[in-house]
C-alpha cells in the first residue's frame, strides 16, 4: 500500500446511482474516486447505454469503463414494483441518490423525493436534467449537445464563416457532472452541521445552466455593452495573440503571447522588434485589432521550425506555449507519467487475451500524484448478489428470482 492508497476523504459515504450516459455517472465517478461506495443500478440485459458507445470490440466500451470506474454494478428493472421496493430498501443504507432521468420519471415510478425521504430521512438527492426540475422547459429531454447550444457555448465554437461546431467530447455532460458532485459534497458537509430540509438536500443541476455558468462574461458583456460575442476559430475574442500555429513538420503548437510583457519578448524572439515596440500593440485591445497581422507574422516564424525546436525556443524566452497533443502523445508524456495520470489495467478488449489499457488518473491530486484507481467500470450486474445479500439480507433464491 502506498501513501495515496489510504487517502479516501469520502470513505463511509454510500451512493446509489440511478444515472446513465455521462452526466450523473461522472458525478458518481468523482465521488467514488475519493472513497465513496457507489452502487450503480443498471437495466437488465443491456445495462447503461454507454456500454455500447464507441464500442470497437468486445461487449463493454472503454468509455463505460472510464466513466464508471471504482463503482459496483447491480441490475434492477426500475419500472417494476419489486425493484421500486428494493430501491427504497437500498436508500435506507445510503447517504446519496444520484439520477439523471427526465424530470417526473422517478415520480412516476413512485421514487420521487418525498418517497425517498420517507424511506431515508436525511438522504441527499442529486438530480441532473437538461433544463432543471422547474420552469417551462423542465419536462423536455435533452443531451449535452442541446445544452451546449442553449447555454451559449456552441455559438462560440468554430470559424466565423461556418456553422457552429462541437468540441470533441460531451463537455456539457461533464461540466454538469462536476457541479453535481460539488453540490453533493456541499450537502453532505451541511448535513453534518445542521438538520436540513428535503428542499435543501435536493440538488438540482441543469445541463444548460452548467454550460452557461462557464461562459465567463458572455451575459454581462451583452447587457453592459451590447456585445454579441462571435466565433473566432482558434482565437479567444478580445485576446491576442493567442492561437494555434503551423510548424515545419506538419504539426501545430499553441502559443499564448497575450500578456503585455510576454508579447514584447515574443515579438523579439520571432525577429519582429518593430511589433514589440509599436505603441498601438502595448495593450491587448490594440493587439486584438491587429490580430490578423500578428498571426501572420507568428506563422511565418513557426513554419520555419519543427515542433520541438519551436517550443524549445519559446520556452527559453518564457513565452507560454505547448504542443497540440494526440492520444499517442499523452501516453508517452513525462509530466503525465510523473503524476500517475495514466494508470494501466488488464482489460478484455474482445481479443483472445486481456490487454493492458491505460485510463486517465484521478483529479484533483491529493499529495504528489493521482490517487490509484481501484477498479475500472464493472461488468453488467457484477455486484448484484454482493450488494443485495450484504445490505438487504436477500437470499440466493430471492436474488435469482429478480434475474
Amino acid at each position: 500500500m502506498t501513501g495515496n492508497d489510504a487517502i479516501a476523504p469520502l470513505a463511509g459515504v454510500r451512493v446509489l446511482e440511478l444515472g446513465s450516459y455521462i452526466a450523473a455517472p461522472t458525478a458518481g465517478r468523482m465521488l467514488a474516486d475519493f472513497g465513496a461506495e457507489v452502487i450503480k443500478v443498471e437495466r437488465p440485459v443491456s445495462g447503461d447505454e454507454l456500454r455500447n458507445w464507441r464500442l470497437y470490440a468486445g461487449d463493454t466500451s472503454m468509455l463505460y469503463r472510464t466513466i464508471n470506474r471504482n463503482k459496483k454494478s447491480i441490475v434492477l428493472d426500475l419500472k417494476s414494483a419489486r425493484a421500486r421496493d428494493i430501491v427504497l430498501d437500498l436508500v435506507r443504507h445510503c447517504d446519496v441518490l444520484l439520477e439523471n432521468f427526465r424530470p417526473g420519471t422517478l415520480e412516476r415510478w413512485g421514487l420521487g423525493p418525498e418517497e425517498l425521504d420517507k424511506a431515508s430521512p436525511g438522504l441527499i438527492i442529486t438530480r441532473i436534467s437538461a433544463f432543471g426540475q422547474t420552469g417551462p422547459l423542465s419536462g423536455r429531454p435533452g443531451f449535452a449537445a442541446v445544452a451546449e447550444a442553449y447555454g451559449g457555448l456552441r455559438e462560440l465554437v468554430g470559424d466565423p464563416d461556418r456553422p457552429p461546431v462541437r468540441v470533441g467530447v460531451s463537455i456539457g455532460d461533464s461540466i454538469a457532472g462536476i457541479y453535481a458532485a460539488f453540490g453533493t459534497v456541499m450537502a453532505l458537509f451541511q448535513r453534518e452541521r445542521a438538520n436540513v430540509s428535503l428542499a435543501e438536500r435536493t440538488i438540482d443541476v441543469a445541463l444548460s445552466e452548467s454550460v452557461l455558468s462557464v461562459m465567463e462574461s458572455l451575459i454581462p458583456d451583452y447587457i453592459a455593452y451590447g456585445v454579441n460575442r462571435q466565433r473566432v476559430g482558434g482565437r479567444m475574442e478580445g485576446i491576442a495573440p493567442s492561437n494555434a500555429y503551423p510548424c515545419a513538420d506538419g504539426t501545430s503548437i499553441i502559443v499564448a503571447g497575450n500578456g503585455d510583457a510576454i508579447f514584447a519578448r515574443y515579438m523579439r524572439l520571432i525577429g519582429r522588434p518593430d511589433l514589440a515596440e509599436d505603441p498601438e500593440l502595448q495593450t491587448n485591445a490594440g493587439r486584438w485589432r491587429r490580430r490578423d497581422e500578428l498571426d501572420e507574422a507568428i506563422s511565418r516564424w513557426t513554419i520555419q521550425h519543427d515542433r520541438d525546436m519551436a517550443l524549445k525556443l519559446l520556452q527559453a524566452a518564457d513565452v507560454p506555449s505547448g504542443p497540440v497533443y494526440t492520444a499517442a502523445d499523452i501516453c508517452t508524456d513525462e509530466q503525465y507519467a510523473a503524476r500517475d495520470m495514466i494508470q494501466h489495467f488488464e482489460i478484455d478488449t474482445g481479443c483472445a487475451e486481456p490487454k493492458s489499457v491505460g485510463f486517465p488518473g484521478i483529479v484533483p491530486v491529493i499529495g504528489r500524484a493521482s490517487l490509484p484507481i481501484r477498479s475500472v467500470g464493472p461488468d453488467l450486474g457484477e455486484h448484484t448478489h454482493e450488494v443485495l445479500s450484504s445490505l438487504l439480507g436477500m437470499s440466493d433464491d430471492a436474488i435469482a428470482e429478480l434475474a
